[in-house]
């Protein structure tokens, strides 16, 4: 098994930590995590495709080993947080790149792609949202009355989305057999967002979050003109993006590659095999 590199880099004063494996000159794939994770969520697959892919899996600022700056030093908003991924991906030399996003990593991911086209040869989305379809009310009408009016009357709504009782349901739902995620999952996560001050950073990002839905339109006239290879690998029994997201990509990509599996938002946990597969078989047939 080859081994995976955990380092750290200075960006503009900030420590960000990756993960990184494989061969610097093999393709590079960048993966990018989402809420309330790190990029420990991809530790099993990074060891799965470092063999053929030269892999980079940053921790978010705000999240994981990376650094916390307080809301008066880092602005927390999504263009701030790809500007950062971007600026590493160039400290690094990376020059172009699929990418693998999740959650939060997938308004990041778009980001780059569209300040960048040229640079981003296959897409990944693992409960990744590009279209309003897929978005479950439940769990985002909290969050939507958060981002319009944030207030003391509507934030218990997105505090307890920082809960620990919140964060292992994120890793428990809709999973066909629980005793295959590691417990640690949502204990290591939680301890991260209990540090002071890490609710308001979060808060900060769900208030951001709204803005992304403004650049889906760019976002897909992106996907009409460049065709960009994109595989989707959805839990069809997610609640938080849930099933109609992934076939939504056809729309602008119809040769997308769509797979609704038995699983549910952290699918990795539970179809790690599965979806390396899938990965293998789509980029060794794109790139």
């Amino acid at each position: 098994m080859i081994a995976t590199q955990h380092r750290t880099i200075d960006i503009d004063g900030l420590t960000v930590f990756y993960r990184e494996a494989g061969h610097p000159e093999a393709p590079t794939l960048v993966l990018l995590h989402g809420f309330p994770t790190s990029s420990r969520m991809f530790r099993n697959l990074i060891p799965a495709l470092a063999d053929r892919y030269h892999l980079i899996a940053p921790d978010h600022v705000g999240f994981g080993e990376s650094s916390m700056p307080s809301l008066d030093e880092f602005p927390y908003t999504f263009d701030a947080l790809a500007d950062v991924t971007s600026k590493l991906l160039e400290k690094l030399k990376v020059g172009s790149f699929a990418m693998y996003v999740h959650d939060y990593g997938a308004p990041i991911g778009w980001r780059l792609a569209l300040a960048q086209p040229g640079r981003v040869t296959a897409i990944i989305t693992q409960s990744g949202n590009g279209y309003e379809a897929g978005f479950v009310e439940e769990f985002w009408e909290p969050i939507w009355a958060y981002a319009k009016n944030p207030s003391p009357e509507t934030e218990p709504g997105v505090r307890f989305l920082v809960s620990a009782e919140a964060t292992r349901w994120q890793y428990l739902h809709g999973v066909h057999q629980p005793d295959l995620v590691d417990p640690d999952c949502w204990a290591i996560d939680q301890a991260f967002l209990d540090r002071p001050g890490n609710d308001r950073v979060q808060f900060q990002l769900f208030h951001d979050y709204i803005n992304n839905i403004d650049g889906y339109p760019a976002l897909h006239e992106y996907f009409r003109r460049t065709q960009v290879p994109l595989l989707a690998v959805w839990g069809a029994n997610d609640k938080i993006f849930g099933a109609p997201g992934a076939p939504a990509f056809k729309d602008d990509l119809p040769d997308a590659q769509i797979h609704l599996l038995n699983a549910g938002h952290f699918a990795l946990e539970s179809q790690l095999d599965t979806i390396s597969s899938y990965v293998r078989g789509f980029l060794g047939q794109v790139l």
